[in-house]
């Protein structure tokens, strides 16, 4: 049996006279004990997915179940056996810390010695500010205590909605570090970002956008399978640089990368020289071959779609 599984998910809203589709027909399930994770910007969808799978939200079309039990006639079971992190803090700003685990413990029927062993190796960097309001705690730690709250009822499947967005390069590490424990305890995880950095880390992703899943793998398997030749490009001027290679005929794509402009080369046009013949009067000339990171692939998906 899959943790999650979803069959043709779709979601509209209104906005005034327009419709906007939030999701189109997304389909994709889940493992058992698997670190699966939602690669996508800002309007993507990801959030619309993650509440319907919570059963925050009704789904206009479509089917899906969570821990075996179907997200609309068996709500209270899903209710009772999931852990959710929503991207905004939403835990009670002035309770304290310990107030707030405690609070979520007593709403599950629990307590916070019986699942201890759960949160033990979050809490104890939480336990200095034990009497500190939750509103005044850094992005990093209230993090922290609402993934503590998530999983202080046991949940067998995780849903965390951009849980590293606004914290410290740091924190993020921490926070994938504990990820990698949880998983290790047998929880099934479903984690969204936008950032493409923390795709390498799960098992599979999807690459999400406007809606819908463009690619579902591996985080190898995908960039392995990233067939056009790739160079970074630099140069004394980078703006009129960004502009030539946009213009050239034998360059599929091209678009910033850090301190580079990556050049996704068409079929055949895999050298050096070419690039080097039409750029010949840039400055300060600078070209390497490069491998295509998830982000590069996910560029790549979105050009096809």
């Amino acid at each position: 049996m899959k943790a999650i599984t979803a069959e043709n998910i779709r979601k509209s809203y209104k906005n005034g006279k327009e419709t906007v589709e939030a999701l189109r027909s997304v389909s994709f399930s889940v493992d058992r004990g698997e670190l699966f994770g939602c690669i996508g910007p800002d309007g993507a969808g990801k959030t619309t997915l993650f509440r319907i799978l919570v059963t925050l939200l009704l789904a206009d079309e479509g089917r899906a179940t969570v821990d075996g039990f179907e997200v609309v006639k068996e709500y209270p079971e899903i209710r009772r056996r999931v852990g959710y992190m929503p991207g905004r803090f939403s835990l009670y700003q002035d309770l304290s810390v310990q107030e707030n685990l405690e609070f979520y413990a007593t709403i599950f029927r629990t307590s916070v010695k019986e699942n201890y062993h759960l949160i033990k190796d979050i809490y104890v960097q939480l336990e200095p500010f034990a009497s500190r309001p939750a509103g005044k705690l850094s992005g990093g730690m209230k993090q922290k205590l609402a993934l503590c709250c998530a999983l202080i009822h046991k949940p067998t499947v995780l849903f965390l909605d951009e849980p590293t967005t606004g914290v410290d390069a740091v924190s993020r590490k921490e926070f994938w570090e504990m990820l990698k424990r949880l998983k290790q305890q047998g929880i099934s995880i479903l984690v969204s970002t936008p950032y493409m950095d923390e795709a390498s880390l799960c098992d599979r992703i999807a690459m999400m956008h406007d809606g819908q899943f463009l690619k579902t793998d591996s985080p190898q398997n995908i960039t392995r399978n990233f067939q056009q030749p790739l160079f970074a490009v630099k140069s004394g001027d980078m703006f009129e640089l960004l502009h030539r290679l946009k213009k050239m005929e034998g360059i599929q794509n091209a678009y910033p990368f850090g301190e580079y402009h990556h050049a996704v080369m068409k079929s055949g046009m895999d050298t050096e020289a070419y690039l080097r013949e039409h750029l010949a009067e840039s400055p300060d000339l600078e070209i390497l071959p490069v491998r295509a990171d998830i982000e590069d692939c996910f560029i790549h998906e979105m050009q096809k779609h």
